[in-house]
């Protein structure tokens, strides 16, 4: 054969192989879907429910009959794995996987098939849907193919299982039981200043806020001047000039007075002008905030010539000096964007402090420049084969990398922003290292730099700053469902870590000029079984005589935390656990509060306080023990709690619900008086205190302050994020911020109930009046939740009620979904057959829709 011919005929050979072996190698285009529908509670009988995973393929080709798993997060237990040849599994977190045995005979091209999931415990609400779907072929391990998913309502029957459950929030009747006692009140009597000052005193006249107002401030107030200009600049169709000479005429004037305390401030308006006086620029920011809350709602919604302000007089200061949000962007990330707006609701309600949980199992987002794989890996969340280089799915985050809200992290520049714009509003930024446990990005990074560097010959580099001890055969299992999430704390290399991260963060608060006075180091639900079998620890114990065993392992690792942040002039904070002590009494695990650490400026946010779990009183004893407490309870404060028990209504329910009266009715020095439900929601009379302690005059003083907490499993967007936010951190601000209302102190429940019910209707009308209306425009607009109205049926005519007089309830007799051009209702509908109502807020946007059928 001629030479040039043959390496041709070998030439096409290796091409036909080579494309063939690709082509084996590929998985063919297959078009998967899935639909999931709860079907059954107390399921044969048990505490388990039922509920249906429809697998479809859409493609033209059959799914074969093995080869591939399907992977998806979710919460919960299952007692029958098993269904049609397809075997669950769990992997870790809340991640699973679904693959078929033996038995599976495939899905047919155009077809499906009906998993049967049974799952532990009852299906109550839609957060407890499966979510993430991504198909996963042998050939190709590393290659996620997305599977859509979608979650019809549930048939009738289920879903009339749930309301007729007592107290159920599907049921409109309950609803609107609720909501009975809410009165309307007219505008022109709410106070227009909130949160609610100190002393409110209506003047005579107007002052008629325009372009051509002029602005004066003390030295002092100059950028506070300067933020004025810009936010009045929002609403007018030129910003106010500022001028160094006092005016005459029409100006506002920001001046300085000693003798109004730290953050107090006094605001007055009259036809001559605007005075806001106070000692300190976070009072004068105070006062232009109660100024900003003085302006009708709609100014933000257009640019005006002229706005009129009703004189009054206001004299104000807060109850605390520590009124904070806690943000978590660990588990699902927001963008810097919904952080920035954040930061301009806490302002406009004068909250001070953004504890800002940046890290977690699920993610690490803000780079740390000396250790880039904590970004590069910790940031990162998809499919793995082995977790090296990214972080596994986790609460419905999907097979891909690098999507929101699974994948994401603040640049250096971008948390330096933040915190630059947090500081212009007298926002301090709390930053969380979660450790020792809740560590998982953190541990799996530094696990990527370890192998890395061990792979270039450096061992020493590699290890310098590696967080886990491979040949540590401790196991156990968090709550969230890890068994390789805790730092081993006996070795040296995980505080070569935290003053490595610790001090990165410092230079970023510098090149700020933001304040920075301690950093959370988290402390909360390290597992049982951790470090047992850690040789590190082991060889720790004999060469210290005060580690006797692992749970002394905790104050050694709190205690070294401690000194480190003492020499960078800082102080710690940790949750509860970190201030706890375990000791045993009648034979039995007890927790204590720990002396190692009272009076050392140790701060905790206590948030275990869940009702009927025996904790409700863990603050005070803290308090009383010498830490320094930030109160945030579960029971009132966790935002991401489900408003109601609807199935409809996202988030969790195991801390019970929270919706905006949760916060508002918290009373921080007697938190047990005015419990109104139990750790599942339901209601219960007066809280049986027996053995429960009180709070001492010392305990109160070392209470700091209260915190709302918004943890992120389920803010899959920014729009839930607001969601879930507002308005509950109304009630949130009014507590932090206003002194303890009437209700609070009487020791006659009766009378404590009636001056409750009236301070919550002047509350609730404020909402709905001024407050509500001003987030549907201010910042470009807020997606707050919007309540379902209650509905009560009697004698032939249906009447609603809504939770905050002054959103629009609108309504059809027609079959019709309400929109913003259905009836508007205004009394009691006698029109027959299915009546469908809705509320809905200025801008037209729609809460959820309830019904009834009108016979």
């Amino acid at each position: 054969m001629n030479r040039s011919v043959f390496f041709k005929t070998a030439f096409l050979l290796l091409l036909i192989l080579q494309v063939s072996a690709f082509a084996y190698s590929q998985s063919p285009d297959y078009k998967l879907r899935v639909e999931w529908q709860p079907a059954r509670n107390n399921f044969e009988g048990n505490n388990q429910s039922l509920s249906t995973l429809r697998i479809i393929n859409d493609s033209a080709i059959d799914l074969p009959s093995g080869g591939w798993t399907l992977y998806f997060n979710y919460s919960g237990s299952f007692p029958k794995p098993e269904s049609h040849g397809l075997h669950m599994s769990y992997i870790n977190g809340d991640l699973y996987k679904i693959r078929p045995d033996t038995t599976f005979a495939g899905i047919a091209a155009n077809a499906s098939l009906d998993y049967q999931m049974v799952r532990g415990g009852t299906i109550d609400n839609i957060t407890m849907a499966p979510m993430g779907f991504y198909l996963v072929f042998d050939k190709e391990p590393a290659k996620a193919i997305v599977v859509p998913a979608a979650y019809p309502d549930p048939d009738k029957a289920f879903l009339q299982s749930l309301a007729s459950a007592p107290n159920s929030s599907m049921n409109p009747a309950n609803i609107f039981a609720k909501s009975a006692a809410v009165k309307d009140i007219d505008e022109s009597e709410l106070v227009k200043v909130f949160p609610s000052p100190v002393s409110y005193n209506t003047g005579s006249g107007e002052f008629s806020l325009y372009a051509g107002t002029r602005i004066y401030a003390d030295p002092a107030f100059a950028k506070e001047a300067a933020y004025l200009s810009s936010e009045l600049g929002k609403v007018l169709f030129l910003k106010p000039g500022i001028v160094k000479l006092v005016p005459t005429g029409n100006s506002i004037v920001l001046q300085k007075n000693m003798r109004i305390v730290p953050e107090g401030y006094s605001l007055k308006v009259s036809p001559n002008g605007v005075v806001i006086s106070a000692s300190t620029p976070a009072g004068a920011f105070y006062g232009i905030q109660s100024l900003k809350t003085l302006l009708p709602p709609s100014s933000w919604k257009e640019k005006q010539k002229a706005i009129p302000l009703q004189g009054v007089e206001v004299v104000d200061a807060p109850r605390f000096g520590y009124r904070s949000l806690m943000l978590d962007v660990s588990r699902n990330f927001q963008p810097k964007s919904e952080v920035i707006k954040i930061l301009d609701v806490m302002s406009l309600y004068k909250l001070n402090t953004l504890h800002l949980h940046f890290s977690d199992d699920e993610g690490w987002r803000i780079e740390i420049p000396s250790l880039p794989e904590l970004t590069q890996v910790g940031s990162v969340r998809g499919h793995t084969v082995d977790n090296r280089n990214n972080i596994q799915p986790s609460f419905g985050s999907g097979g891909a990398t690098k999507v929101l809200p699974g994948s994401g992290h603040y640049s250096r520049s971008d948390f330096i922003e933040i915190l630059r714009y947090a500081a212009g509003r007298h926002i301090s930024v709390i930053p969380e290292i979660e450790s020792p446990g809740h560590a998982r990005a953190a541990i799996k990074s530094m696990e990527n730099r370890y192998h890395k560097l061990m792979k270039a010959g450096k061992p020493a580099e590699a290890g310098r700053y590696r967080l886990t001890e491979p040949a540590d055969s401790s196991k156990y299992r968090s709550v969230q469902g890890w068994d390789d999430n805790v730092i081993s704390v006996a070795l040296p290399s995980a505080y070569n870590f935290m003053e490595r991260v610790t001090d990165d963060l410092i230079l970023m608060y510098k090149e700020a000029n933001a304040p920075l006075k301690t950093i959370h180091f988290g402390g909360d639900e390290v597992p049982a079984g951790v470090w047992e079998r850690s040789p590190a620890y082991l060889q720790l114990r004999k060469t210290n005589s005060s580690i006797k065993n692992t749970d002394d392992l905790w104050y050694y690792y709190f205690g070294k935390l401690n000194e480190m942040v003492k020499k960078r002039g800082l102080y710690l904070s940790g949750w509860e656990e970190a201030g706890m002590r375990k000791t045993i009494l009648d034979g039995r695990p007890h927790y204590i509060s720990n002396p190692d650490f009272a009076d050392d400026h140790f701060q905790l946010n206590v948030w275990n306080n869940t009702i009927g779990s025996g904790s409700e009183d863990l603050a005070y004893r803290l308090a009383n023990g010498g830490y320094k407490v930030v109160l945030s309870p579960v029971s009132n404060q966790y935002f991401d709690l489900a408003y109601n028990n609807s199935y409809y209504e996202p988030g969790y329910k195991w801390g019970g619900f929270v919706d905006t009266d949760k916060p508002f009715y918290l009373i921080p020095f007697d938190m047990l008086k005015n419990v109104k439900e139990n750790g599942q929601g339901n209601p219960i009379g007066k809280l049986d205190q027996t053995g429960k302690i009180r709070l001492t005059d010392y305990g109160k003083s070392n209470i700091v302050g209260i915190q709302g907490l918004l943890w992120s499993e389920n803010n899959v967007d920014t729009n839930r994020v607001e969601y879930m936010l507002l308005p509950k951190l109304l009630g949130l601000a009014e507590r932090a911020w206003a002194k303890d209302p009437e209700w609070a102190a009487s020791a006659d429940k009766a009378r404590s109930d009636e001056l409750y019910a009236k301070s919550w209707n002047q509350f609730a009308n404020l909402l709905g009046k001024r407050e509500l209306p001003r987030l549907s425009y201010y910042n470009k607009g807020y997606s707050y939740r919007i309540p379902e109205p209650g509905l009560k049926a009697e004698n032939g005519r249906i009447t609603a009620k809504i939770q905050y007089p002054g959103l629009d309830i609108r309504y059809t007799a027609d079959g019709s979904e309400p929109s913003a051009a259905s009836k508007l209702y205004s009394g009691p509908v006698s029109e027959r057959g299915l009546i469908r109502f809705a509320a809905f807020d200025v801008r037209g946007r729609r809460g959820r829709v309830v019904e009834v059928e009108n016979r």
